[in-house]
């Protein structure tokens, strides 16, 4: 009698923001593509991928990462994102690793999240896959581990810069800067030139710089979670 193997595709939970507002004022929120290229490598790849959110519902779209010039499948994937649900209601023994796209918004709820924290510690210390992009590494700034050290302490991680942070002209209004963040905190920041595609990859911890750099960061994340 012949063995089937029965292999199970991989679970990836997704988490974004909720946040709308910088300063009270101007808009902004999930920068699409960033969901949008890893959610469509994700797809490829064959993963059940469930999308989580701070409030859940459907999470406000910054109005600058659609443009005229913005790719249709990048656009259609925002349909997938009209019902996330609320990340207080998941569990991370549900899932095979968590995927975090940035945006501006994520600066200011992501990393107040005690959710979002006890998730990420749970993944990272299950020796499952943590993997950010852009602003995303924003919500591992105040994850300690169970010992009491920052996640992020002697890790290579990348992230938006402060220098690119001062080409938005939105410095002023960030609740932090990102890079200097990540510096404080003992992790070993890696950096490129503005603008130009980065990932670090160290142990369970996947990061990448900007938006440029989502699919580099999705591919990387799906190279070292197989199929």
């Amino acid at each position: 009698m012949e063995r089937v193997t029965i292999v199970m595709a991989k679970n990836v939970l997704m988490v974004v923001t909720s946040h709308s507002k910088v300063n009270n004022e101007a808009k902004t929120g999930l920068w699409l593509s960033e969901f949008a290229e890893a959610y469509i490598e994700f797809q490829n790849k064959g993963y059940n991928v469930s999308i989580a959110s701070v409030d859940g519902g459907k999470p406000p779209i910054d109005e600058g990462s659609v443009q005229q010039e913005t790719r249709q499948e990048i656009l259609d994937a925002e349909k997938y994102l009209e019902e996330t649900v609320k990340v207080d209601t998941v569990s991370a023994s549900d899932f095979d690793a968590i995927f975090i796209p940035g945006g501006h918004g994520a600066m200011f709820d992501l990393p107040e999240s005690q959710k979002v924290q006890e998730l990420i510690r749970e993944f990272y210390e299950a020796d499952k896959y943590v993997a950010s992009v852009c602003h995303g590494p924003a919500a591992l700034v105040n994850v300690t581990l169970s010992n009491g050290e920052p996640l992020v302490s002697g890790k290579r991680v990348n992230a938006f810069t402060d220098s690119e942070e001062e080409d938005t002209g939105l410095t002023a209004h960030m609740p932090f800067l990102l890079e200097s963040r990540l510096r404080e905190l003992g992790a070993e920041f890696v950096t490129v030139p503005n603008w130009t595609e980065h990932v670090e990859s160290d142990g369970f911890l996947i990061t990448g710089q900007n938006p440029q750099s989502t699919e580099a960061v999705a591919k990387e994340f799906v190279q070292k979670l197989g199929s």
